[in-house]
C-alpha cells in the first residue's frame, strides 16, 4: 500500500459528514495497488500523476472517486454500508470492493466484533458470519480448550486463516473426542486478540489456487491495526445469571508513528474465565446400573444427584502480546514491514467424575483416611503457547509490485491430569501427572509479484513451507498398567517427530476488456515430499450493473493436503460405554500394523470442485443487498474412523481382533481417505443503513446461510475390514459431517445511534441438528433451532470515555434437553442434560457483561 510513482505530491485530509478527521483511510490510485492511509489526524499525502483517479474508501463509509486536477484534495467521507468497502483477500492482482469483487466476501471492522458482546475472535465470527460457526465443547479432553470452527459445514480443516494476507499456522491438537470437527486440525482463532484487529475479510469461495492447501471453503484474512489516534484501554468482565462463569478482560492497544510513514502498533491483552456447570441431575447412575435407592450408594446419589459432574465450558487464563510494524524506504518506494504476537493460556476442563462405585482409592490418596470415600473428578489442565511472526519488505522494481516475506508460526500444548490416580500404581501412583504434549510448526518463504498493465492485472509468485508436528510422551507413571484415570499419558511409542516441505508456484490473471466485464483466472501448483504434488485453478469473471451491484460467478478446483497430525498422531484413550472401561488405540498411518496388517491406504490429498453465482445489488445508497449459490464436492476426504472392536463372534479370531489382542486394547481407529461429500448452499447479505428514526439514526443487516452436506457414493472401508464385516464410519460418525453444525443460520443485527447513546440488538437463528445413533435410527434425536437474543448499549461520555453493558442470550435460551430414548448411553446414564456430541450454541445461558474504554 506503500508503493509510489513519479508525480506531482497530492496532500490533504479526509474528514466525515461532521467534520471529524477520520484515521486509517485507504487512498488508493484506481487500477493500480498504488496508494497509502491517512495518519491520527486524517492526512495523507502521494505522490500521482495529474488526471488520474483516486479511491478514498474505509469501512462504514461511502467510497468515493475524485480525479486529480490539483496539488490540494481534501475529502468528506459519507456514512456507508460494508458492501463498499475495500478488501485485500480473494485478489492479488489489486484491492477491490466487496460491491465490485467476482467472489463474496464479508468485511467486519472491530467495532463490529466488539458489539456481538462475545469474548473471543472464533466467537465473534459465530455471531457475525451466518456460514461460521464455533461453540463451546465440554467433557471432550483438550478439544475442551480449542473449539472446532468451520466455514460453510465443511469442517475445520478446509478454511485457510491469514494474518495480513500471511498463512497462519495450524493448532496442535487434531480434534479426536466426540465433538463437531472430530478428526480434523484447525487454526487456534482464540491466539489473536481481536484488540489487535482491525478487520476481519472472509472470503467464502474456493481459494486453493490462489493460497494453496486448506482454502477449500473459504478464506479468513486477520488484518492487523496500524496507526491509531488514540491510545485504548478496554476493561469488561461479565458473570452468568446461575452465578458461575465469572470472566474479566483487559486490552490495551497503542501505536508510534514517524512523520515519514513509519508506525509501530502493540496491543496488550489479559482474559480469565471461570467454570461453568449445566450437567445433568438424574439422581441414579443407568450407565453403572446403580438405582437411586441402592443400599450401598443410595445415600450418595442422594447428595449428588447430578454424579459429581461439572459440564460446561472449562476454566480459561490467557495472555497476548502482538505487534505490527511498517518502515518506509528511504526512496519512498517501498517500505519493511514486521508483524505477530504470542498467545499463551492456561486451561482446567473436567473428565467423567469417578463415583465411589466406579473407582476407588484404598490408600487414601485423594481422600482422608477414616473418612467416606465420595469418589472424584480428574482436571485436565493445558497450557497452550501460540506464536508467529512475518517480516517481510514491498517495493516497487521496473513497474512491478514486488512483496517478499518470511513467516514462523508454531502452536503448543502440554497436558496434565490432575487429581486422578493410576489404579495400577497402587499407593505408589501420583495424584497430578504430565501426560505428554504436541506441538506444531510451519516456516515460509513467499515472493509475491504483481502489476497493473491498464485493463490487464497480472500477479505471480511462489512459496515455500517446511511442516514439523511432534508428539512428546507423559512420565512413564501416566500410562503404567491402565494408565491415569480419564487420560492415559502418551507412551514412548507415541512419540513422533515428523516433518514435511512443500513449494508452490501460482499464476493470477484479471482482465476487464470493458468497464462492465471482468474476467479472471489463477492456477497454482504445489509439491509435498510426502504424497505429491497437485495442481489447482479457478475461472470468475463480474458484470457491473453501474453503480447499483453486479452479477458474479466463479468456478474452482482445490484441494488439501492432509495435515502431519492425521498422519503421525497415535495414542490410547479411555472409554466409557454401558458401564464398562475399554481403551481404543488409535493408529497411525505409517504403522506396518495399519499400513499392512489391515490394508489401509496412505493418507493423500482430498480434492474438491467449488462453484458459486450471485448477485450484489444496491437498491439505493443506503439499502444494498447480496445472494450468492454455492456447491462445494469434496472427494477422498481424510476422515477418523468409528471405533472398530470385536465383532462378538467367540468362535474364531479375525485379523482385526488379533490385533487388538496383541496390543492389548478393546478398539483401535485410524485415518483414511474414504469418503465424498457434497454441500450445497446460499449466503444473503442484506444492509439497510443511515435510517432516520426519531433524532437517531438506524442500521440494520439481515444476513442469512442455509446449507446442506451429503455424503455421496460408498465409504471407502479397506478390503480387509469389509470382508470381515466392520463398518468403520457408522452413522453417529456420519452424524458429526452432515447434521452436527446448524443447516441454517439467520442474523438480524439493529443498531440504533441516538446522540451519546449505543444501541444494539441481535437476533441470532441456530437452526436445527440432529444426532443420529450408531445403528438405531429410532434412537436419533433432531434438536430444534433456536433464536438467541443479544443486547448491548453502549454510552459515550466524552470522545475519550465510554461504557458499555450487555447481555448475550438476553432470553436465557437452552438447547432441546437430550432424548435417551432407552438408550442409557446417549446422555452416559444422566450425565449429560444438553447435547454435547452435535452443537449449536452451547447451553451457558445468560451472561451479563459491563465494561469501560479509555482513550488518551
Amino acid at each position: 500500500m506503500s508503493n509510489l510513482i513519479l508525480g506531482q505530491t497530492v496532500s490533504g485530509v479526509v474528514t466525515d459528514d461532521t467534520s471529524q478527521p477520520i484515521p486509517g483511510v485507504s487512498v488508493i490510485v484506481k487500477g493500480s495497488t498504488t496508494g497509502t492511509t491517512t495518519d491520527f489526524d486524517g492526512n495523507y499525502s502521494l505522490s500521482v500523476n495529474q488526471g488520474e483517479t483516486l479511491v478514498f474508501s474505509y469501512i462504514g463509509y461511502e467510497t468515493k472517486e475524485v480525479v486529480v486536477s490539483g496539488s490540494l484534495l481534501n475529502i468528506t467521507l459519507k456514512s456507508g454500508v460494508a458492501l463498499d468497502a475495500v478488501v485485500l483477500v480473494g485478489n492479488r492482482a489489486k484491492p477491490r470492493t466487496i460491491l465490485d469483487s467476482p467472489v463474496p466476501i464479508d468485511n467486519i471492522g472491530v467495532s463490529e466484533l466488539k458489539n456481538t458482546g462475545q469474548p473471543t475472535v472464533d466467537k465473534m465470527l459465530t455471531y457475525k458470519v451466518p456460514s461460521f460457526n464455533s461453540s463451546t465443547q465440554t467433557i471432550s479432553d483438550a478439544t475442551a480448550h480449542f473449539d472446532p470452527a468451520d466455514l460453510r459445514g465443511l469442517g475445520p480443516s478446509r478454511t485457510l486463516v491469514l494474518v495480513n494476507g500471511k498463512r497462519k499456522n495450524q493448532s496442535a491438537l487434531v480434534y479426536i473426542n466426540d465433538t463437531p470437527g472430530k478428526g480434523e486440525v484447525g487454526v487456534d482463532l482464540k491466539s489473536i486478540p481481536a484488540a489487535a484487529i482491525e478487520r476481519i475479510e472472509v472470503l467464502r469461495d474456493g481459494a486453493s489456487a490462489q493460497y494453496g492447501s486448506d482454502a477449500i471453503a473459504g478464506v479468513i484474512n486477520m488484518v492487523l491495526k496500524k496507526g491509531v489516534e488514540y491510545t485504548t484501554v478496554n476493561a469488561k468482565a461479565g458473570v452468568t445469571t446461575e452465578g458461575d462463569g465469572f470472566n474479566y478482560g483487559i486490552d490495551l492497544n497503542t501505536a508510534l508513528t514517524g512523520e515519514n510513514g513509519a508506525y509501530l502498533n502493540l496491543t496488550f491483552g489479559y482474559y480469565e474465565q471461570d467454570k461453568t456447570n449445566r450437567s445433568g441431575t438424574p439422581g441414579a447412575d443407568a450407565l453403572f446400573g446403580v438405582p437411586a435407592n441402592d443400599p450401598t450408594f443410595g445415600s450418595w446419589l442422594a447428595e449428588n444427584p447430578d454424579l459429581g459432574m461439572t459440564v460446561g465450558q472449562p476454566e480459561l487464563k490467557k495472555t497476548d502480546v502482538f505487534f505490527n510494524a511498517g518502515l518506509p524506504f528511504k526512496s519512498g518506494n517501498g517500505e519493511f514491514y514486521t508483524f505477530g504476537g504470542l498467545s499463551y493460556r492456561k486451561g482446567k476442563s473436567f473428565a467423567l467424575y469417578r463415583a465411589p462405585y466406579w473407582v476407588q482409592d484404598p490408600f487414601n490418596l485423594l481422600h482422608e483416611a477414616g473418612t467416606t470415600y465420595q469418589g472424584f473428578q480428574p482436571n485436565f489442565e493445558t497450557d497452550v503457547r501460540d506464536n508467529n511472526v512475518t517480516a517481510g519488505a514491498k517495493w516497487e522494481l521496473l513497474g512491478f509490485n514486488v512483496d517478499l516475506s518470511g513467516t514462523y508460526g508454531r502452536n503448543a500444548v502440554d497436558y496434565n491430569v490432575t487429581n486422578s490416580l493410576n489404579p495400577s500404581l497402587g499407593a505408589s501412583s501420583p495424584t497430578s501427572f504430565d501426560v505428554g504434549a504436541y506441538s506444531f510448526s510451519n516456516t515460509l518463504a513467499n515472493f509475491d509479484v504483481s502489476r497493473n498493465f491498464g485493463t490487464l492485472s497480472v500477479a505471480f509468485g511462489a512459496e515455500v513451507k517446511g511442516e514439523r508436528f511432534t508428539a512428546k510422551a507423559g512420565e512413564s507413571a501416566s500410562y503404567v498398567g491402565g494408565g491415569a484415570q480419564s487420560f492415559p499419558g502418551l507412551q514412548p511409542s507415541n512419540e513422533v517427530t515428523a516433518t514435511r516441505d512443500n513449494y508452490g508456484v501460482y499464476a493470477d490473471l484479471e482482465w476487464e476488456p470493458t468497464e462492465a466485464l471482468l474476467i479472471g483466472g489463477a492456477v497454482r501448483y504445489e509439491d509435498f515430499s510426502d504424497f505429491g504434488d497437485n495442481t489447482s485453478w479457478k475461472v470468475n469473471a463480474r458484470y457491473s450493473l453501474g453503480k447499483s451491484g453486479a452479477l458474479r460467478g466463479s468456478y474452482s478446483t482445490g484441494f488439501r493436503a492432509p495435515s502431519l497430525h492425521q498422519i503421525y498422531l497415535s495414542n490410547i484413550q479411555t472409554l466409557v460405554s454401558g458401564g464398562t472401561i475399554s481403551n481404543q488405540g488409535t493408529f497411525n498411518n505409517v504403522d506396518p500394523v495399519i499400513r499392512a496388517g489391515l490394508g489401509v491406504p496412505q493418507l493423500t490429498a482430498e480434492t474438491s470442485k467449488n462453484i458459486s453465482a450471485g448477485i450484489t445489488y444496491k437498491f439505493e445508497n443506503n439499502f444494498t443487498a447480496s445472494v450468492d449459490f454455492y456447491n462445494v464436492k469434496v472427494n477422498d476426504r481424510v476422515l477418523f474412523t468409528g471405533e472398530i472392536g470385536f465383532d462378538g463372534d467367540n468362535a474364531s479370531t479375525n485379523p482385526v481382533e488379533q490385533v487388538l489382542i496383541d496390543n492389548s486394547i478393546t478398539s483401535l481407529k485410524f485415518f483414511t481417505n474414504a469418503v465424498n461429500t457434497e454441500t450445497s448452499g446460499v449466503d444473503v447479505v442484506l444492509n439497510y443503513g443511515n435510517i432516520e428514526l426519531g433524532n437517531g439514526k438506524l442500521d440494520a443487516t439481515l444476513a442469512a446461510n442455509f446449507n446442506d452436506t451429503k455424503i455421496k457414493g460408498k465409504i471407502g472401508t479397506p478390503a480387509l475390514l469389509e470382508a470381515n464385516g466392520y463398518d468403520i464410519f457408522n452413522r453417529k460418525e456420519q452424524s458429526r459431517i452432515i447434521s452436527a453444525r446448524p443447516k441454517s443460520k439467520i442474523l438480524l443485527g439493529l443498531d440504533y445511534e441516538l446522540n451519546k447513546w449505543n444501541f444494539i440488538v441481535n437476533n441470532t437463528y441456530f437452526g436445527e441438528v440432529t444426532w443420529q445413533h450408531a445403528t438405531t435410527p429410532t434412537n436419533d434425536q433432531t434438536f430444534a433451532g433456536k433464536v438467541i437474543t443479544d443486547l448491548v448499549i453502549n454510552y459515550e461520555f466524552s470522545d475519550k470515555f465510554s461504557a458499555n453493558v450487555s447481555a448475550s442470550n438476553l432470553l436465557n435460551v437452552y438447547p432441546d434437553e437430550v432424548d435417551t430414548k432407552g438408550d442409557v448411553v446417549t446422555d452416559l446414564g444422566g450425565r449429560f442434560r444438553y447435547p454435547w456430541e452435535v452443537n449449536q450454541f452451547g447451553f451457558n445461558g445468560t451472561t451479563l457483561n459491563a465494561g469501560v474504554t479509555f482513550k488518551f
